[in-house]
């Protein structure tokens, strides 16, 4: 069995301040690259504990870096953060996407460190008319190559967006979201725990949870921020339809910024 791990940092258990995930030398971003990588070798376990023969890679999907290579689980690959675009080797034969550390898409109620890519310039997607987030966005893109997602842990909003599109995933939530910058933690230890927990059980599910497909043509609608220009959108092919909003048309998810 392939396993394709997708990370971020701002869904982790003991992170809440968007200062904990931009600035790298902060010793904060330190220690939420720490909880993050923790978190992810817990997934690890329960998949080797499912399947001891598994294959994993994991992504470090988050922009300025999440993992720490220091504490890596010795058992996985790692996708180092940079430069590669769709589809991010999930076009390699996977049998599963799993998300850890999770958010939910910008401007959802209460959602901790909510975003959609960017927290500073993206207002929203839309994807074919649907509002959609990273982890709808990464699950069409996994699923047009036939992968399913069938685990995400992250806050509680970011895993009810993730039912919305995937009713069967197994979900873990390590926090409650109170505000933007505020959640109700798990201890990590404890998140640790019931993540190990659920990437056993996700293993388990592979096969009975049919991959998430946006069909073709795609339409992705992205709507900036206030005073955030739109020049970069426009000279990688995106088309103005106001100010604010650009929009990007293909045949391929591949070609879309996500």
């Amino acid at each position: 069995m392939k396993i394709y791990i997708m990370t971020d940092i701002e869904g982790v258990a003991g992170v809440a301040r968007f200062f904990q995930t931009r600035e790298a030398e902060r010793p904060e971003k330190k220690v939420a690259m720490t909880l993050l990588t923790r978190e992810v070798n817990a997934a690890v376990d329960g998949i080797l504990e499912a399947d001891p023969a598994a294959e994993v890679v994991v992504m470090d999907g988050h922009g300025n870096g999440g993992i720490d290579i220091t504490e890596f689980h010795p058992k996985a690959r790692l996708i180092n953060r940079g430069p590669l675009p769709p589809p991010g080797l999930l076009d390699h034969g996977f049998d599963g996407l799993f998300f850890v550390g999770q958010h939910a898409r910008a401007a959802t109620e209460n959602g901790n460190l909510a975003h959609t890519y960017s927290s500073l310039t993206i207002e929203y997607y839309r994807l074919n008319g649907r509002l959609i987030g990273e982890f709808g966005c990464r699950a069409a893109l996994a699923g047009s190559y036939g992968v399913p997602t069938v685990f995400i842990s992250g806050d509680d909003r970011a895993v009810a967006e993730a039912r919305e599109l995937v009713p069967d995933i197994v979900g873990v939530t390590v926090k409650e979201g109170l505000g933007l910058e505020t959640a109700l933690h798990l201890s990590p230890a404890r998140a640790r725990e019931v993540i190990r927990a659920g990437a056993a059980e996700a293993v388990g599910r592979i096969g009975a949870i049919p991959p998430y497909r946006v069909e073709p043509p795609y339409e992705l609608v992205i709507r900036v921020k206030e005073g955030v220009s739109l020049e970069n959108f426009l000279k990688k092919g995106a088309e103005p339809l106001d100010e604010r909003t650009v929009v990007r048309r293909s045949s391929s998810l591949n070609d879309l910024p996500i």
